[in-house]
Order: C-alpha cells, then structure tokens, then sequence
C-alpha cells in the first residue's frame, strides 16, 4: 500500500510503498476512498505538538471500503462503505457505558498504535505508526472494527470523508458538548475547517446571533455563507468588545475551534453572564491560558472541553450522513480543494497559509 509517510517533525511528508498486516482478531481492512486534511495532522508534522512517534502515517478523517474483515468481525462486511472514527469504543468501559464512548479507556492518544498497542504497518522491517487510531494518509488501512462506521452507500464517500473529524467535531460541540437551546447567542472563533462546522451547527439549532471571529476575511466569508449572521475581524477588532455590543451582554456560548491561547482567553472573557465556553482547539505543547476565577465564580459562567464533538459515533456519524442527504448539513461548500496523495505538503501549506475551509486527499 502507498502512503504519506512523516519520518521527522518540521520536514516534508514522503510517499513510500509499505507493508501492511492483514487484519488481526476485530480489525478490518479498508480501501481508502478519501483523507481530510485536519489541522491537527499538520501541528503534529510542524513541530507544534511534541512527542509524535516517527515514522508515521498521519490522517485522521476519511471514508473508503471495507475490503476484508479479520476474525470475530460481526457488524461489518466487504463492500460495506464506512466512516472511520479515530476513537475505538469498547462497549465495555466506565465512559463507554455511562453514555461517553468518546472517552473510552481504549482511547492511545499520541501512542501510535491500534488498541492492542501493535501497528499493522511497517518499512523495510521498520514498524511505522499509525495517527489517531486510523492512519488515512494511505491508500489501504487496517483499524478497529470500532472504529469503522458503517453508512448509507447512497452517501459519497469524499464528503463522507469529513464527516469523520471536522464536521461531527464542529457540529457536535454544538449538539452534543454544549447543547444550545435555540435563539442562544454563539461566537465561534476560528473560521476553519472545524469552526465553519460549529457555525452549522448553530444554524441547525436556530441559535442567534452567530458570530464567526477570525484574523482573515475569506474565512469569515465562509462562515457567513455557512449561517453566520455577523463576522469580526479579530486582526482589526477587539472580539470582546464586538460580541458584547452585538449581543448585548456577552455570548451565552464561546467555542474555541482553533489551537490559540489568546483566543481561549478572549472566548472567555466574551461571556455573558451564566455562559458556557467551549474549548475545541488544542494549542501547542506548553501553551497555557491565564485565568482569572472572578469571573468565573461570580458570574457562573463555565468552561468545558469538548472531544470529537463529544460523539457517540455509532449513532452520530450516520446521523451526519442523514442531514447531510437531507439537505440540512453542507459539506460540499466545505471542500476547497482535491490532492492527491504526493501533494499532501501542498495541502499542509495551504492549510497553513489559511487558504482552506477544507482540502482532501483523493485515492
């Protein structure tokens, strides 16, 4: 199988032709039809995370089919179309079973590996990494039965793709994290590839206003063209002080959908009274956010994570592919460009340059 290989933080991606297991006990093997290209796999290739094992194959958002399952597979089958998850779910766990599964103690972040603490790929002898439990930069990967969601066929599989990272984390720190009631007030900062998600779900719940915050106007473009009603220039702005004269009093909720500490503090200090602040962004190792608990404690206003949009990916990814074909949700507006697997550093720079909403890699 063909892969995009990072063999060292800050150089350039490399196509390789590894060797890949076949599926071990309650793995399948999938035939990768699309890869999103996510932020995150870019700060893991730029040096901001630290600790990524190398060599590795990055991606953690894409569709294809399952080509073969391994031993005791029951739910899926060759030809069955899937979403693939970077969070395995066990059933079985504390957070599985309270209704969590997003949290489950399979969960290996940063490890590079398959929940059995093995790989399936490796060069020349060499073992090579897997990101996220899935490895999507690859023209065929093996992963969990867990972590292949099957889906509606009809859904197309290059859409579908997106489905697996930005839009369940966007849309459902919305849904699920938050849960905003309609006609809440919302500011998204960060109008990428996750935020403009954030932004549909906010629609989606007739939240109002809904406000897009970035540094470049294109992005907030997108967001407006996506049901943002209001866009602020944060490079020209104060944030805090527009959501508090658009909204009157601060938002009722914040979401942070980018790795920035000065944005988190401004999210924060944006809140109305009671508001809820929803970090979505993980920043680079190291960084922090001062706080000053006053606020806080006076004011009850709360701050909470929200991991893969808090999902319960067996019923919420094909909830996504159920709006999506419905006509509620839009992914298509979302795609800015197509790559093939030898120009994933081109999507990386584009990505990094803020030229995407979202790029995919196409098999």
């Amino acid at each position: 199988m063909r892969a995009s290989v990072l063999f060292e933080q800050r150089q350039p991606l490399q196509v390789e032709e590894l060797e890949l297991e076949p599926p071990r006990q309650g793995e399948v093997l999938v035939r990768m039809v699309a890869s999103g290209v996510c932020h995150s796999c870019l700060h893991a290739a730029d040096g901001s995370w630290a600790g990524v094992p190398v060599p590795i194959v990055l991606g953690d958002e894409g569709a294809g089919v399952v080509e073969t399952v391994g031993p005791g597979v029951t739910e899926l089958q060759p030809g069955d179309h899937v979403i693939l998850s970077w969070i395995p779910t066990c059933g079985r766990c504390h957070y599985c079973v309270i209704g969590r599964p997003n949290l489950c103690d399979q969960r290996r972040p940063g490890r590079g590996v398959l929940p059995d603490g093995t790989t399936r790929m490796s060069l020349r002898g060499r073992p090579v990494h897997h990101y996220g439990h899935v490895a999507t930069y690859a023209s065929f990967t093996v992963v969990a039965e867990s972590c292949a969601i099957r889906i509606d066929p009809v859904m197309p599989l290059d859409r579908a793709a997106l489905i697996g990272c930005s839009v369940m984390t966007g849309v459902g720190a919305v849904l699920n994290t938050a849960g905003v009631p309609a006609g809440a007030s919302i500011a998204v900062f960060g109008a990428g590839g996750v935020g403009l998600n954030v932004v549909q779900g906010g629609a989606m719940v007739a939240a109002d206003p809904i406000i897009a915050v970035d540094v470049k106007a294109s992005k907030l473009e997108r967001a407006r063209a996506l049901g943002a009603t209001h866009g602020i220039d944060a490079s020209r702005e104060d944030p805090v002080a527009e959501i508090r004269r658009i909204t009157g009093r601060g938002g009722d909720y914040t979401f942070v959908a980018v790795g920035n500490a000065r944005a988190m503090s401004q999210a924060c200090d944006a809140l109305a009274l009671g508001g809820t602040c929803v970090l979505i962004g993980v920043p680079e190792t190291g960084a922090t956010v001062p706080l000053d608990p006053r606020p806080l404690v006076t004011g009850e206003r709360v701050i909470r994570g929200s991991s893969y949009g808090s999902a319960r990916t067996r019923e919420d990814l094909p909830r996504m592919v159920r709006l999506y074909l419905a006509g509620r949700l839009r992914i298509d507006e979302l795609i800015t460009r197509r790559y093939a697997l030898d120009e994933a550093n081109d999507a990386f720079r584009d990505l990094a340059e803020g030229a995407l909403a979202r790029g995919i890699i196409v098999f």
